[in-house]
Order: structure tokens, then sequence, then C-alpha cells
């Protein structure tokens, strides 16, 4: 068990730094040396000049498992089409080990650019996504998330409390979609909104966001939830069809 650990260590570190020679990766350098050189003959590390970074290999089993499904598949043409309707970045979350993960995302033409990179994994309670993602699981594992990973601040307007987090959660039932006011990035305003299966569970969320001089409070509670739920909606029929 701690030779995988180690090996999966030494690939998040390259994964981190881009490309780095085995001095430079913050482990000890006979584990670095060994486990590197097993990841390059598997080619799952490409060795440039003595500095080492991530093979394509990995690009592979991505791929795979974001299309691993068809549901997948058609989120990620929802995502191109909202993005090229709003002209903002759009995204498709999903949740897996009690966190969010960026499956698709897309830039329209007047898009800001974020850190929100497919493969990413955010904490669910400081996310539109997340909280439309949250709202729809049971609440013994919202509760278990919450307690797992606690409510850290990402920025100073993070909701940090449980009470709070878990009152907004019934707003956001009854409303039917979330916003994200700054909560994870300064200066950014988010809408999302769960995509269901026909049995009510959550697949996954849609979300838009944008700077806060774009995102007027009229745009982020009426123009914008209205468009992102007939999205879901559309989705969520054409997966239980198709």
């Amino acid at each position: 068990m701690k030779a995988t650990e180690a090996t999966f260590e030494v690939i998040e570190a390259l994964s981190q730094r881009g490309k780095g020679r085995v001095t430079e990766l913050d482990l000890p350098k006979s584990i670095v040396h060994r486990h590197l050189s097993t990841l390059e003959d598997l080619e799952y590390i490409a060795n440039e000049g003595g500095a080492y970074r991530l093979g394509f290999r990995f690009l592979k089993l991505g791929e795979r498992a974001r299309t691993r499904s068809e549901a997948y598949q058609l989120a990620g043409q929802k995502v191109d089409d909202l993005a090229e309707e709003t002209g903002e970045c759009a995204q498709f979350i999903v949740h897996e080990y009690r966190k969010g993960v960026y499956v698709f995302r897309a830039a329209g033409e007047r898009a800001v650019q974020t850190d929100s990179e497919v493969g990413k994994r955010i904490p669910l309670h400081a996310t539109a996504a997340g909280k439309a993602i949250l709202t729809h699981l049971p609440r013994e594992r919202t509760a278990a998330i919450v307690d797992c990973h606690g409510l850290e601040p990402v920025t100073p307007n993070t909701m940090t409390e449980k009470g709070n987090l878990l009152d907004e959660l019934e707003v956001i039932l009854e409303q039917r979609y979330s916003i994200n006011n700054q909560e994870n990035t300064e200066g950014l305003r988010a809408v999302g909104v769960p995509v269901q299966h026909g049995s009510g569970a959550v697949i996954g969320a849609l979300s838009v966001p944008g700077p806060t001089h774009w995102f007027s409070d009229k745009f982020v509670a009426e123009s914008l939830p209205t468009l992102l739920l007939g999205a879901a909606n559309e989705l969520a029929l054409n997966i239980q069809y198709t």
C-alpha cells in the first residue's frame, strides 16, 4: 500500500509542477527515482533531458473516465451550447469522494479566465454547482460531507457555518437554483442548477460563472436561472430517453 501511495505522490507532484527533475519534487530522492523509472517504463511518464512530465497515457485514461456514460457525453454537448448562448464560461460538475469535480468546461466569446480546469476538485459548499448538488443529496449524506471536510473558507464570502448552509440548501431546493456570490473566487458570481435522473437522483450540476459587474442581481436571480433550468431539464430528458 505504501508503495502505491508513493507512486501517486510522485504523479501528483508532477501534475502540480508540470515538469520536474528528481531533486525538485520535494520527496525522498531514492523513492522518486525508483517510481519514476517504473512509470517511465510503462510510458506514463516522459523523460525530457532529465526533466519528467506526465505522459499522454493519462489523457486517454481521463477521457475514458469522462465519457464512460452516455449521460456525461450529453452533458458535454449541453455545456458547449450554454457557452455559445451566454458568451460566458459554462461548466458541468459531478460529485465524487465528497468533492466536486469539473468534468466539462467551455468558454464563450466573452468568458473571463478562471481556474476551473477539467479534473480539478473543489469543495461543494463554496460553488453554485456544488450547492445545487448538495441540495439534492440525502440530508445524512450532506451532513457526512460537511462533517468530513468541514466548511473551510475559500474567500471571505464562503459560508462556514453548518446551520447557515443547511438553511440555504432549503432555499435552493424551493427556488431550484443556487447562487455563488464570490464564495469560491473573489470578483466572480455564478448560478448553478442540478441535473437529475427521472428518479430524482442527482447526476451532476450545470453552472455559469461571470464577473460581478456583469452578473447583476436581476441577471443571477431571473434571466440566468431560467436559461440554466431549461438546459438542465432538456439534458435530463435527453439522458432519460437515450
